[in-house]
């Protein structure tokens, strides 16, 4: 195990998309190329409805091991600015479409969603809801910050169509807590948690984070003792991803030796893992654990398992909306991505301009690719047809797979290409021998977050 982590443990992506953003043909990118892609998805897949996602990028204070876009401020005079150009960006898309678009997914990501005031919030939902209407089976989400979401938050969200909420809990050992710069106390993650049920949220989830600076592997058996104290329908067992390198983040307040060694960081993973089993949860895609009542393990068992940009998801839509500074769309056919300054953000809305400044159309091979990194991290094997099967492209993925079928990773029997339970933690590195733009062109920086 020990040189498997060390044979394994290099930069990569966690495949969000295919292609990943570096690997993006800005050239052959356009604006009018993208709003092409979206009204071709869109009129093609109307009765399935599509999925938004909106970014609410202000924190009143930074957590150091967050990599996220964001405003840190204690100005709440800019919530109501932000989602004015929030709602002009929708009514931009909804005239691309040209009818009352069908809304099956929304989720509301950050920053801190709950830095908003509830009448703020409400405003932003009932102003989507004029240009949109929910489907029958629409499910509606928010990341909540326990030390800031208050019962009135919870309730305006249930009452606009929330049901699902997800609590970043990270650590509760308090040297860990003032390293990340999120003190927060069990608590009020307890106190949240309970409000959610009263008022009826039917997914109530906990983030948990692993191989962040100072943690050891009795805090994260703490932590999961903890957390399943209070049982929430699914948990999100994330790896931290240290890239100190990357713009607006705090990693650079603790050094490479604070953190955790791979062998270590690997044990607190297997270790949360086999409690969070033992405990009733089952291992769904990459870092997700569920409940067999939740409907993300429903998905699992039922084959309709999704990722996208938000995340693990219980059904496919091939339309996703990014809608705020930084959000990223994804067409299936192409991906856009929202510029990142707030001002010229708010600035472009107010002009009648999509605020998007780069993206990418698939090509066939983009396309192919990406649908079998999907499954794999969906469902942990996927199938190639014969055409597939004896192209060079494919030949190239087999080589590339060679060294992790001799390690008990992955089995390759005629067509099928299987993650085995061996393999399961090291997905990213099995998709990584799918991802051909990143062996035809290996990086001259470094990119990504390490795979273990």
């Amino acid at each position: 195990m020990c040189n498997l982590i060390q044979k394994y443990n290099v930069p990569g992506p966690r495949y969000t998309s295919y292609p990943t953003v570096p690997y993006w043909n800005l050239e052959g990118f356009s604006g009018k190329l993208w709003k092409s892609t979206v009204t071709k998805v869109y009129n093609e897949n109307k009765d399935e409805g599509i999925s938004l996602y909106i970014h609410l990028p202000f924190c009143e204070s930074m957590c150091t091991f967050c990599g996220c876009h964001k405003r840190i401020t204690k100005r709440h005079d800019l919530e109501l600015p932000y989602i004015k150009a929030v709602l002009r960006e929708w009514e931009l898309y909804t005239n691309l479409l040209e009818d009352k678009p069908r809304i099956k997914e929304l989720h509301l990501g950050g920053g801190t969603p709950t830095f908003f005031s509830p009448e703020n919030l409400t405003t932003l939902i009932s102003g989507i809801l004029r240009k949109g209407k929910k489907t029958e089976d629409a499910e509606f989400s928010f990341e909540g910050h326990p030390n800031n979401t208050t019962k009135a938050h919870l309730q305006a969200l249930f009452n606009v169509g929330f049901k699902r909420v997800c609590f970043g809990v990270q650590d509760y050992n308090e040297t860990v807590q003032k390293a990340i710069n999120r003190i927060q106390p069990f608590e009020h993650v307890k106190r949240v948690t309970q409000w959610a049920r009263e008022i009826g949220y039917t997914s109530v989830g906990h983030d948990i984070i692993y191989g962040l600076p100072f943690q050891t592997l009795e805090d994260v058996e703490q932590t999961v003792l903890m957390t399943q104290e209070l049982k929430p329908d699914r948990i999100a067992f994330y790896s931290y991803a240290h890239v100190p390198w990357m713009k607006g983040n705090g990693q650079r307040g603790y050094r490479d030796e604070d953190l955790p060694s791979g062998r270590e960081k690997r044990a607190q993973y297997e270790m949360g893992k086999k409690m969070l089993t033992d405990y009733g949860y089952s291992d769904v895609g990459m870092d997700h654990f569920a409940l067999p009542t939740d409907n993300l393990h429903v998905a699992m068992v039922q084959g309709k398992l999704h990722r996208n940009f938000m995340g693990y998801t219980p059904s496919k839509t091939n339309l996703m909306i990014g809608l705020g500074v930084s959000s990223i769309s994804d067409s299936w056919y192409g991906f856009a991505q929202n510029v990142k300054s707030l001002e010229e953000y708010q600035n472009l809305t107010s002009h009648g301009l999509l605020p998007i400044f780069r993206g990418h159309i698939l090509n066939t091979e983009d396309q192919l690719i990406r649908k079998h990194i999907l499954d794999l991290m969906c469902r942990y094997k996927t199938d190639l047809n014969e055409e597939e099967n004896h192209s060079e492209a494919f030949e190239q993925i087999k080589q590339n797979l060679k060294e992790m079928v001799d390690d008990g990773l992955v089995k390759i029997q005629s067509n099928t290409i299987k993650v085995t339970d061996k393999g399961r933690p090291y997905i990213r590195n099995i998709c990584m021998a799918f991802d051909l733009k990143l062996h035809r062109k290996k990086p001259e920086t470094r990119l990504f977050s390490m795979t273990v």
